[in-house]
């Protein structure tokens, strides 16, 4: 079934860090005063996410995941599996599946661990190639967590086209709906507590977190390393990284690469995560994700985190590195992990 239709879309708001407001159906400012009040802005956001997108396939179109073991290896504490399972009638994917080997009877937390833009994909997260930095699908089983590492379409084993005929006007979308199939699956295991669900990455794979925690509120807490800058402020608000087919192609046939046109940006992504846990892992040396559109984006959204009562969960680490995941990055991320997804 097709969807190249986005939904329609309520008024454009003018300045996406403002969240003091929202617009009411007739277009005049409402302040945000109550919860209830920035769930309308939020829908909104959510909606004009999907004006550049494209539609968020219903969940009732999901078909069964057809689990299917491909391989299997024991590693000191752990079993690493290689399988794959179905996302939509005509896709499967393959991933690398970490659980933790002596605690088969406990119900543990889970992280779905998205990888970078690297062709090997998802072998990175697993520790089977690519930076020490990034394996930390490994690195989280290590400390008591399941993990999953899947491929995004068109990297590893995923071959994918982009072509519309396949119902996506994005390859965001496209990989927000796999990773929303990626969490049936980890909800579905016997040894995974569904309630206390994570989802990190790093570049590619932090904005690929991003992205699909809006739409999937089954993500309790996430962290984005080197992941994403307000719009304006990417490469002085020159957005061709955001347009190819992997991305989103609107922004530049629609939107005219103009951040100014773009109908969100990431303070109101950021926003949209509350009253969940979010990490901002965003080193100031960071030459893909500049700095100050990262602190632009926290300091919008937490006004909405105080709003709701959970102040602490929103948190950004800001260390002097370059476009990296460094050991104690790392373990900033991973304590904050433990801090809000273990008992």
């Amino acid at each position: 079934m097709l969807r190249q239709s986005p939904p329609a879309a309520p008024l454009l708001y003018p300045e996406h860090s403002d969240l003091s407001y929202y617009l009411d159906p007739n277009g005049y400012p409402r302040p945000i005063l109550t919860p209830g009040d920035w769930q309308i802005r939020r829908q909104h956001v959510i909606a004009h996410m999907q004006q550049v997108m494209g539609k968020l396939p219903d969940r009732s179109q999901r078909v069964p995941l057809n689990l299917q073991p491909l391989e299997e290896v024991p590693l000191e504490g752990l079993i690493r599996e290689k399988i794959e399972y179905q996302t939509e009638a005509d896709t499967r994917v393959r991933a690398y599946l970490f659980r933790p080997a002596k605690k088969a009877a406990e119900k543990l937390p889970a992280v779905l661990c998205l990888h970078q833009t690297i062709g090997i994909g998802k072998q990175e997260p697993a520790g089977l190639g690519g930076s020490p930095n990034l394996h930390y699908a490994l690195h989280l089983a290590q400390r008591g967590y399941v993990t999953l590492a899947p491929d995004y379409p068109s990297f590893g084993d995923y071959k994918y086209d982009f072509a519309p005929a396949h119902g996506y006007i994005s390859g965001s979308m496209k990989a927000i709906w796999d990773n929303m199939r990626a969490i049936d699956l980890l909800e579905a295991l016997p040894q995974v507590d569904p309630k206390r669900i994570g989802c990190i990455g790093h570049s590619l794979g932090g904005h690929n977190t991003m992205f699909t925690a809006v739409f999937d509120e089954r993500i309790k807490a996430l962290v984005s390393n080197c992941g994403f800058t307000r719009f304006p402020k990417y490469y002085g608000g020159a957005l061709k990284g955001w347009t190819s087919d992997r991305y989103m192609p609107l922004i530049n046939k629609t939107y005219a690469n103009n951040p100014n046109l773009v109908p969100f940006d990431f303070p109101e992504i950021v926003a949209a995560f509350a009253p969940r846990a979010f990490l901002a892992s965003s080193p100031k040396g960071d030459s893909n994700f500049e700095v100050s559109g990262v602190v632009d984006s926290i300091a919008s959204a937490q006004r909405i985190y105080d709003l709701l009562g959970v102040s602490d969960r929103l948190q950004a680490n800001y260390p002097d590195c370059a476009h990296d995941f460094p050991e104690e990055v790392r373990k900033v991320a991973y304590a904050f992990f433990d801090r809000h997804l273990q008992p």
